[in-house]
């Protein structure tokens, strides 16, 4: 008997891996920059083989398995082979270092470490063997770039019938704590990615994806979902060298980019190099998140780059998805917001006297849905991380519009408050960067004895422009209508802002720790 179920209704992401396959098994989901391809059935068949190499090795259902690999067919390939064995992968970026690696193997006691060996001037065999040592057992460790295990799919138990146990655990990088362990099931993470494919509307007649990000990152199950439920298939990269993968993409057709608004940028740069010749002819929109987007930058994406411009999104590790841009909302939505919340999340904002603000009033925002994780792998850390009617507090600060739009202005520790007047670090961030001598700004709050914080701004210059004087800065803001407590008192010009390595995002802290 057919089951005639919506795709996103599938109970594990094993169930969701064999329904797709078998409505469009000759479908391409993944091709590299290579020219690998790989079929939604070649995907299916090739996860069950490496599943029984797995399995041959060892690992079981509801087995521990640590894998540090970058974006490319075998890591894609082998993350579904642990979903249909049933274990408990913990992913891990290929970018992160002895550090992470270390508190990931001693917290989570992994059987088995997946990594790509000798990359990226990185020994990373020797590093998990060497940082596992001490873990009682400690983990098997095998290469997993080109070479997957493969056995006899016969030797496979049935696959995971549940999809409500927690088969995923993510560590947020912490910058001044030990990182946390984020706990999903299958069920949280295709809640998560529907809410992805139901906003952004792709055709699979029209659409060709990207993953040119770290498919390590919580964004990798996100978007493997969206292809899943969608049919798309993408352009898989092992990094983002812009000029190494406008080529692959242009040769695919790619009409589906981004990452983060770094990422927006870059393009831009890209695009602006040459304006008379398209970068990508074929580009629809570009798509991300991870970072607050300045609404002048929507225009120029959409002036200068592709016709839908930038449809932004807003989630987090705890959270995949919590709103999204939509090619059916208005100019102005996909300008100031960050979109409407995605089906199935709950978006509530609280003030700081614990009501739950109107329309349009800030307070920090926070969450209950199906995707939203089941807590944190210390179960000390989950009373502080939920209210008592069981909402996550994200930490953000923002607004829901009346048209439903989420609108974020800062984080809860972004907000600047100056002679007791709380400011919105955003706010100044998204008028200074329409000056044409800005290429990016954070605007941070430092300490100052008569005001309590001063607001200051870090400004690095756009390509080819003289730097910002203070006295430009001033007048800029002053043109733009900000109230004089806005402007700020303090300017720091800078070659590049820091970042991290996943989404390309300014940190802040390091700038608090610099100029406070």
């Amino acid at each position: 008997m057919p089951d005639d179920r919506p795709l996103q209704d599938s109970a594990t992401m094993w169930e969701l891996v064999e329904r797709r396959a078998a409505l469009t098994p000759d479908a391409r989901v993944l091709v590299d920059q290579d020219d690998r391809t790989l079929t939604f059935g070649e995907l299916r068949d090739r996860a069950e083989r490496v599943a029984a190499g797995f399995l041959a090795l060892g690992v079981g259902p509801g087995d521990k398995v640590t894998w540090q690999l970058p974006s490319r067919l075998e890591t894609v390939i082998a993350s579904v082979a642990l979903a249909r064995l049933g274990a408990i992968q913990n992913p891990i970026l290929h970018i992160y270092g002895e550090k992470e690696l270390g508190f990931a193997l001693h917290q989570f006691a992994p059987k088995l470490y997946l990594g790509p060996g000798e990359q990226f001037g990185v020994d990373y065999l020797a590093m998990a063997e060497r940082l596992g040592a001490d873990v009682s057992p400690p983990p098997q460790v095998i290469s997993g770039y080109a070479d997957l295990p493969e056995g006899d799919p016969s030797t496979l138990p049935p696959p995971p019938e549940s999809g409500d146990d927690v088969r995923w655990i993510y560590y947020t990088s912490g910058t001044t704590s030990d990182p946390k362990g984020v706990q999903h099931t299958d069920r949280t993470l295709i809640a998560g990615g529907y809410g992805l494919a139901h906003a952004i509307e792709w055709d699979p007649a029209v659409d060709v994806g990207s993953i040119a990000f770290p498919f390590a990152h919580i964004a990798g199950p996100d978007y493997l979902v969206l292809m899943l439920v969608t049919g798309v298939g993408a352009v898989i990269v092992e990094g983002f060298d812009l000029s190494a993968i406008l080529p692959v993409f242009r040769k695919y057709d790619v009409t589906s980019a981004g990452g983060s608004t770094a990422h927006y940028l870059m393009f831009l740069g890209a695009q602006r190099a040459d304006p008379s010749t398209p970068i990508l002819p074929t580009l629809r929109l570009l798509a991300g998140g991870g970072a607050p987007k300045p609404p002048e930058l929507y225009y120029e994406v959409k002036r200068e780059l592709c016709p839908l411009g930038t449809l932004h999104g807003y989630g987090m590790t705890e959270c995949p998805m919590i709103a999204q841009g939509s090619p059916s909302d208005t100019e102005d939505q996909l300008a100031n917001t960050e979109g409407r919340p995605v089906v199935g999340c709950e978006v509530r904002i609280v003030g700081e006297d614990g009501q739950v603000c109107a329309p349009g009033q800030d307070g920090e925002v926070r969450l209950k849905g199906s995707m939203l994780f089941k807590g944190y792998t210390d179960p000390s850390l989950n009373a502080e991380a939920f209210d008592d009617d069981g909402y996550f507090r994200t930490g953000d600060v923002g607004h829901l519009r009346e048209d439903g739009h989420i609108v974020l202005t800062g984080r809860l520790k972004d907000i600047i408050i100056r002679k007791g007047e709380n400011i919105s670090a955003k706010e100044i961030e998204d008028v200074l960067y329409t000056h044409p001598k800005v290429g990016d700004v954070a605007v941070i709050g430092v300490p100052d004895r008569e005001r309590g914080e001063m607001v200051c701004a870090v400004v690095e210059t756009a390509a080819d422009a003289e730097p910002l004087t203070f006295d430009e800065m001033a007048a800029h803001c002053r043109d733009a209508g900000l109230m004089v407590q806005k402007v700020p008192e303090r300017l720091e010009v800078v070659d590049a802002l820091p970042r991290n390595q996943t989404l390309n995002k300014i940190l802040k802290y390091k700038l608090r720790e610099q100029y406070g």
